[in-house]
């Protein structure tokens, strides 16, 4: 990975000089440029793919960028090993609007987050084949599946990914987050975990909800609401969490 200012000092050539070179670099398939002024060599061995993993150049990138991030969601929970998902996305958590990059085969979506830093205890360094990343932790990552739902596949596929989630998140950092996140996220996530059998995960968390106040109550699923052919009438009332269940979640076996 490196920017223009870097390759033109190195080769001591001008800026129109590095452009044609990189061009025709690029015709070659043997060099990306996922974002203005960042460029990425593509080895051989991924040349029909158009370009390397973009976890190789992740944190090179949002450095350029100058912004604060981290891999998230869908992505973020399949390195922990929740697998049961196809992941179709590469996806960054980011201090910045930032539009999606259709890098060789991959796509790397961003999405907004006003107060990265504020979360960064609930973020880790992971090794990559080039150097580090940054991703979200279980516990973050199962906050943000519920916050970012349009991401997230779906009630059915957040419940698929939780059930295998579960295991590796920590209780004590659940509580801390849910403090950071918006009530009615921390509300449908505590029914999830429990409706699925993690308990043993949401006392720390439910304190923390508790202690800001009382609860409204809160829609499960707001697409649901939002779709004029499905049934409004409520399967559930969940008096704990004040989460009102039009419709069981159906998690994959």
């Amino acid at each position: 990975m490196f920017t223009a200012e870097d390759a033109e000092q190195a080769l001591g050539v001008g800026r129109g000089a590095f452009l044609d070179a990189a061009e025709r670099l690029q015709r070659r398939e043997a060099l990306l440029n996922p974002r203005r002024g960042f460029y990425v060599v593509v080895p051989p061995q991924y040349a029909s793919w158009g370009g390397p993993p973009p976890a190789w150049y992740i944190d090179a990138l949002m450095r350029h960028e100058g912004q604060a991030y981290y891999v998230g969601l869908l992505k973020a929970a399949e390195l922990h090993g929740a697998t049961h998902q196809a992941v179709m996305e590469f996806q960054v958590i980011s201090a910045k609007r930032l539009p999606k990059i259709r890098a060789g085969r991959n796509l790397i979506v961003f999405y907004f987050r006003k107060n990265v830093e504020a979360v960064t205890a609930g973020t880790e360094r992971r090794k990559t084949d080039t150097g580090t990343m940054r991703i979200s932790s279980a516990a973050l990552t199962a906050l943000d599946l519920l916050r970012y739902p349009q991401a997230s596949g779906g009630i059915d596929n957040v419940a698929t990914v939780l059930s295998d989630l579960g295991q590796r998140i920590d209780p004590e950092q659940l509580g801390t987050l849910s403090a950071l996140v918006e009530r009615p996220v921390v509300q449908r996530l505590g029914y999830l975990l429990e409706h699925l059998g993690h308990d043993a995960l949401t006392g720390s968390m439910l304190e923390m909800l508790r202690a800001r106040g009382s609860l409204p109550w809160t829609e499960l699923d707001r697409q649901e609401v939002r779709d004029p052919d499905f049934e409004l009438e409520p399967q559930q009332r969940d008096p704990r969490w004040r989460v009102i269940v039009r419709r069981v979640p159906e998690p994959d076996e």
